[in-house]
């Protein structure tokens, strides 16, 4: 197995296309492994680094919290598959974005049929305490 390369914390950042304050907080939030120090202080990162914020990326891409993506690493850590864990967690994310898209075209007929009406002007209809009445 050959050496494997290192890089400091901006071109980590630069590699997955991050800034280095989120790479701190993903360090300080147990996302993201420490990095190994250098006598001078700075962090020192190894290409698993990489595919570590690739990984919390892709989660946030698909809903998941960073505590939810924190919870899937330390199964992973712990020598386990995360893999129904993660089904689990799809699952869930699933039925609250159903949930949302159903409020959101109820909320839209709504809207639809506000507009509609304020289609058909009539300010002397409306009266001060109404402010206004498609409302």
């Amino acid at each position: 197995m050959g050496a494997s390369a290192h890089m400091r914390i901006g071109q980590l950042a630069e590699a997955t296309g991050t800034t280095t304050k989120t790479l701190r907080f993903y360090e300080e939030s147990g996302l993201l492994s420490p990095a190994e120090r250098l006598a001078s202080g700075y962090r020192d990162y190894t290409d698993d680094a990489v595919g570590q914020v690739g990984f919390i990326h892709r989660g946030q891409a698909a809903g998941l919290t960073l505590a939810q993506i924190r919870q899937i690493l330390e199964i992973r850590g712990h020598g386990q598959a995360p893999c129904s864990h993660v089904k689990s967690l799809l699952g869930e994310r699933l039925d609250a974005l159903d949930a949302q898209i159903a409020e959101l075209l109820v909320l839209r007929e709504t809207i639809s049929q506000l507009h509609a009406n304020a289609s058909k002007p009539e300010p002397s209809t409306c009266s001060a305490d109404q402010v206004c009445r498609y409302i």
